[in-house]
């Protein structure tokens, strides 16, 4: 190349770099083809001294992080939560202290068993999960549902009940024989729960169009440390709308990311959904009181009995400029709450989601630094000696001390208004079912409750998968599951699936509540 030729490469690489900034690699340094490796000759090996290659290789071989175990496909929003009313004879959080506080929120909807670009269509629960970035407080999480109930009331089963509904390990695909051989020799603890899947609720229209739910119960704790039991519900102010199967696999064959687009469409609009947060409140006192557990994740709280109280309304209004850096890495945890404010039951299931939540971020970022990714950032000042590790790149505290306590005037010390609650403790170490399952009762009222279109829908669904057992002693229990909840329920579902309703009958006499 020319002196000449040379130089005008140069003034036009200066008058480009005017309009449009420069190509670099992760540490900065320009990229001056992004077209071409190096190479020994024009028809030679590639060089190991092309880093600026080497390096987009890798970074494209590493860019998926693992994907959740469940809860895999899902969209997030950011948005904004209200206050309707000062809350505190209630809660000592500050977020709910005041009329019109407004707290900043991110939110994800999902699917729960099938992988990240699974359709959305299918019959599954919605997972429907809410930061809140308080202002002073730190993060609190509430993650939920978008069906009041869950299968299981022990987190101990958990990791079997997602082992039966996944893909058969040999063949890969998701099969009745093996979740019903599970929810069957349960013994009927699944049966409302598969009540609330199999009816309309188990596919919604979109995430917009679904309510959600706390599923498992927690303690509101006030100034006072007086406390309540809570159960959470988010109001779709959009209307519940669901899609019966029928038009699922009509939608299906249109367009598999339906729920993701129609949210993201209807906030780019400025249409934005909006929930109302309502709370279910008992006193302590009352936990005693009724035929089932209050803090059993299978069960309902009567509404009459314990009416929702609004506390504040959800609006999503931003979709996120980026869907890795924001839906996929964002973390979410029930351990994510607030000491002395609001905390956790002693629901067994939800004590073990405490832990768990937690674990599986760690593992899918490979780092304890997720909490520091934008998405995840408290807005609250983080002020703790934790130290170190991959990734980190700042500390919360400057100095020598990174230690509790000292007598240095700048050290961070405890805030005794965050002592948890107490709860005085009387029994024995044990390791037993709780008392009180009622596996049955809760399905027939819910049954009962639905419209005749409703339960015609409920029947049709249940039954095209029970026909498909090769067990007839697992087809005859689950049927029996069913009738035992109410016995219209169980026949219909029974002649539909084609049981013999002599042994269906049998079976559900000899099951207890």
């Amino acid at each position: 190349m020319s002196l000449t030729s040379a130089f005008l490469l140069v003034i036009l690489s200066l008058s480009l770099s005017a309009a449009r900034e420069f190509l670099t690699g992760d540490t900065g340094h320009h990229v001056g083809s992004n077209q071409n490796s190096q190479t020994a000759t024009k028809s030679g090996g590639i060089l190991l001294q092309d880093i600026y290659a080497l390096q987009k290789l890798r970074r494209f071989n590493t860019e998926r992080i693992p994907e959740r175990v469940v809860h895999g496909r899902g969209a997030g929003a950011h948005g904004e939560f209200r206050s309707f009313g000062n809350f505190s004879d209630l809660t000592a959080a500050e977020f709910l202290s005041k009329r019109g506080i407004e707290t900043e929120v991110f939110v994800r909807f999902s699917t729960v068993i099938h992988g990240k670009h699974s359709p959305e269509t299918v019959r599954d629960p919605r997972g429907f999960a809410v930061k809140f970035k308080t202002a002073t407080e730190g993060n609190y999480d509430l993650v939920g549902n978008n069906l009041p109930v869950f299968f299981i009331r022990d987190h101990l089963k958990f990791p079997d009940m997602v082992h039966s509904l996944k893909p058969d390990p040999v063949t890969n695909l998701q099969d009745p024989n093996r979740y019903f051989d599970f929810f069957s020799a349960l013994g009927g603890m699944a049966t409302h729960m598969l009540t609330y899947l199999y009816s309309d609720l188990g596919i919604p229209r979109g995430y917009r169009f679904m309510d959600g739910h706390s599923v498992n119960a927690y303690k509101m704790v006030n100034a006072k440390k007086q406390v309540k039991y809570v159960k959470f519900r988010w109001l779709s102010k959009q209307g519940v709308q669901n899609l019966t199967r029928a038009e699922a696999a009509q939608v299906q064959g249109a367009d598999f990311s339906h729920a993701t687009r129609d949210l993201y469409d209807a906030i780019r609009r400025g249409d934005f959904p909006t929930w109302e947060l309502g709370v279910q409140v008992m006193d302590p006192s009352q936990l005693d009181d009724f035929d089932f557990n209050p803090l059993d994740a299978s069960k309902d709280w009567p509404a009459r009995q314990f009416p929702f109280t609004a506390l504040g309304e959800l609006k999503l209004n931003r979709v996120p400029d980026n869907f890795h850096l924001a839906s996929e890495q964002s973390a979410f945890s029930p351990g994510n709450f607030l000491p002395g404010k609001i905390e956790p039951s002693e629901d067994r299931l939800l004590q073990g989601r405490l832990v768990s939540y937690h674990e599986s971020q760690m593992h899918r970022h490979g780092s304890n630094t997720f909490q520091y990714l934008p998405v995840n950032r408290a807005k609250s000042a983080v002020r703790n000696y934790n130290q170190d590790g991959v990734m980190v790149m700042e500390h919360a505290w400057k100095g020598s001390v990174n230690y509790e306590p000292s007598n240095d005037a700048d050290a961070y010390v405890e805030d005794k208004r965050s002592l948890y609650s107490t709860r005085e403790i009387c029994g024995k170490n044990e390791q037993g079912p709780i008392e009180k399952t009622l596996n049955f009762r809760q399905a027939g009222e819910l049954y009962r409750a639905f419209s005749e279109q409703q339960r015609a829908n409920l029947v049709g669904n249940l039954a095209v998968e029970l026909r498909t057992l090769r067990s007839q002693k697992i087809l005859h229990t689950m049927c029996a599951h069913l009738y035992k909840a109410d016995e219209e329920y169980g026949r219909r579902v029974a002649e539909a699936a084609g049981c013999t309703l002599a042994k269906v009958r049998e079976i559900a006499s000899g099951l207890k509540e």
